[in-house]
């Protein structure tokens, strides 16, 4: 395996390094701003940046008033970006910078964007602020009108106007356009239209100056942006070495993907300042083919791309394993708020407690039948089952738990089944299933009734199967119904028993939770004191049981049947499931990300308060080993038993499996194309 394989090179994936510089700059110093900015170029050039961005005006400073139109200054700026321009010429990285341009005796404020020691084309600023400390109407011509126009720049004609934007020719995805500070404080942001019009990144030059509260605001728009326009958003803003005659500036930059915020800069620095990150543009170009409402926009807004002109350009990039530059979350479908983690977690809580409580109203059950194994699954059910108890008044005793051991059932399991049960005073029971289990396993002539040690398929759904039957004959007896405790995981897995098994109930309150957020919400009831001491007790124990079906008798080593040992670390496999259902990734960009969130423990962040040891590595063969397990299973084996699930809250914005929502799809596919496609990209 070589890193030179273009499985490495962040561009084979859509990735584009995009980067926000504050450079040095000196009021009204053309000549010296113009050193800065080749400075900052030269930096950002050097760390593989694709695409960096400037203030507004950087070229000549924003806070110079009339001399906007002296016209040593305006020649000023024409003859250093021409020397920005000829420095550009053996980077690979295209700059947008700011500059006041002439034309037809007007002044604009400008973005230029200059790639290889060529300008692709520039994009004057449609609104110009003129309240409180603004006055640019006073020096400048809007540009709102400019389209399909052309400027002369140190003679060479270039593309003008705001219908422009700029496309790679070989980076799929790889389309920015432009917009100029008050632009996004405006009702109507031109940026949307480029957006609508193809462009994946939107650029934003600002010189706003600082005041209290503004770098909220700032955050806020950039925010709404980039969701809005289903976009990467890029802003940076005037730092020091602008006029302090009446303003201050503190030098914002920040990169929004998909209302995420990637990086930002250190506000106040006084040396210039580089923030990068790595914009997925297959990530964005996925949401917008899934969201109708983006091309329903584009469409009622008269199809922009029709009469946006399309500035194609190749920077040629060097290349290689240039690592990836933005945060992957190892747990996608964990909060990772720090800020936000106790709201995160109470709605998704409290998005199943509702599942459950609204059905109550709709069926006034006698009693709600639960299997309960000392499993994380059915723990987690069971406590949002007896929430929802607590939150409609009813006695906890409404729940009639059973647990129902198996051949495989440990003491430890069932130990903290009745424990958990007794902590939460449940009406509980022990229905043992080996008796019913043996005579069926001897009707069917299976080899175990004969004393063999077969422990096949059939061995295991006979008990599985056996303990929903059971299960759905107690509620009919006790007027109730049943609450399903499998998960999101599972069902993505086909890890379940499909029909008169744990595929199956009345009610499935988990399964739009994946087994990485139950374990956490779990942890989170102990934390925030859902319940009382003697149940978080239990809970914590039931969290550092491994996971296991329990339906194979221990080994003579001891061993016990493990989950993970057969389909995969649910660590990976829904990392798998976010990344292929909710956005459509290609197996082998979702085995590139999976790479760089886990080949090292040491490096990125993990959910807040997570156990040291449990935090783990995995190399891109275990990875790609494990990833193709997940598409065989998710493709091929396991659709049709989503087909038939019964009804369940959807909990994260990741998505949901149930065929009424999120994922719709054949039962009989094959997953050959998916298995071909990250066989084919991946290294050997």
């Amino acid at each position: 395996m070589t890193q030179a394989h273009p499985f490495f090179d962040i561009h084979t994936h859509g990735f584009v390094r995009v980067a926000t510089s504050t450079p040095k700059v000196r009021t009204a110093d053309v000549a010296y701003n113009a050193k800065g900015i080749v400075s900052e170029a030269r930096k950002a050039a050097d760390r593989n940046v694709d695409l960096l961005l400037y203030p507004e005006l950087c070229l000549s400073s924003y806070a110079i008033d009339d001399l906007h139109m002296q016209g040593a200054l305006l020649d000023a700026v024409e003859i250093h970006l021409e020397k920005v321009v000829e420095a550009s010429r053996e980077l690979p990285t295209v700059l947008v910078i700011g500059a006041p341009l002439r034309r037809n005796g007007r002044i604009y404020n400008c973005a230029i964007a200059i790639a290889r020691g060529t300008i692709l084309g520039v994009v004057p600023k449609s609104y110009l602020p003129n309240y409180r400390e603004f006055y640019e109407k006073r020096w400048f011509a809007h540009g709102r009108d400019c389209v399909d126009l052309a400027i002369s720049v140190n003679g060479a004609e270039v593309p003008f106007g705001i219908d422009l934007i700029f496309a790679h020719e070989s980076i799929p995805g790889f389309v920015f356009g432009i917009e100029i500070c008050e632009d996004f404080w405006s009702p109507v942001q031109p940026g949307t239209q480029a957006a609508l019009a193809g462009a994946t990144i939107l650029l934003n030059l600002s010189a706003s100056n600082i005041t209290i509260g503004k770098s909220d605001e700032r955050h806020l728009l950039s925010r709404a942006s980039s969701a809005r326009s289903v976009c990467a958003y890029a802003y940076s803003a005037s730092g020091h070495g602008e006029s302090t005659t009446d303003l201050a500036w503190d030098g914002q930059g920040m990169i929004y993907e998909l209302g995420d915020l990637l990086v930002e800069s250190v506000r106040f620095d006084r040396e210039p300042e580089l923030s990068i990150a790595d914009i997925d543009c297959q990530r964005i170009l996925s949401d917008r083919m899934r969201m109708q409402t983006f091309n329903d926009a584009a469409e009622a807004s008269g199809r922009p791309e029709d009469h946006f002109r399309t500035v194609v350009f190749d920077h040629e990039p060097r290349g290689g394993d240039i690592g990836l530059n933005r945060p992957v979350r190892r747990f996608p479908f964990v909060p990772n708020r720090k800020l936000k983690l106790d709201e995160d977690c109470y709605e998704a809580f409290n998005i199943q407690v509702e599942g459950i409580v609204r059905r109550i109203g709709a069926t006034d059950p006698q009693s709600l039948v639960i299997g309960v194994s000392g499993g994380l699954d059915s723990t987690h059910a069971l406590i949002v089952a007896a929430k929802a108890c607590d939150t409609l008044g009813l006695p906890r005793s409404t729940i009639r738990g059973y647990t129902l051991p198996g051949f495989g059932t440990s003491d430890t399991t069932k130990s903290n089944a009745w424990k958990l049960m007794e902590a939460l005073g449940i009406t509980a029971e022990e229905i043992d299933i080996k008796p019913t289990a043996r005579l069926m396993l001897e009707n069917i002539g299976h080899a175990f009734a004969g004393g063999e040690p077969v422990y096949d398929v059939t061995f295991e759904n006979v008990q599985a199967g056996l303990r929903t039957d059971y299960l759905f004959r107690l509620a009919g007896q006790h007027g109730g119904w049943v609450i399903g405790t499998g998960d999101l995981s599972e069902l993505a897995l086909g890890w379940c028993t499909y029909g008169v098994g744990d595929q199956m109930s009345h009610y499935n309150v988990n399964a739009g939770v994946p087994k990485t957020l139950i374990q956490y919400l779990i942890r989170w009831t102990t934390t925030t004191s859902q319940f009382d001491a003697e149940c978080d007790a239990v809970l914590l124990a039931i969290l550092g049981t491994e996971i296991s079906p329990e339906l194979i008798p221990v080994g003579e080593d001891g061993e016990i049947q493990s989950t993970e040992g057969k389909i995969g670390p649910y660590e990976l496999n829904d990392f798998f499931l976010h990344h292929i259902m909710r956005w459509g990734h290609k197996p082998s960009h979702v085995a590139f990300l999976a790479w760089h969130a886990w080949k090292d423990a040491r490096a990125g962040l993990w959910p807040e308060g997570f156990a040291e040891d449990r935090k783990n590595e995995y190399s891109l063969e275990i990875i790609a080993g494990w990833l193709e397990k997940f598409l065989r299973r998710f493709f091929q084996y396991s659709q049709f038993k989503r087909s038939a699930l019964p009804n369940g809250p959807k909990v994260s914005p990741g998505g949901a499996l149930s065929p009424r929502g999120d994922w719709r799809a054949p039962s009989d596919a094959v997953a050959d194309l998916w298995l071909a496609e990250l066989r084919d990209n991946l290294p050997r």
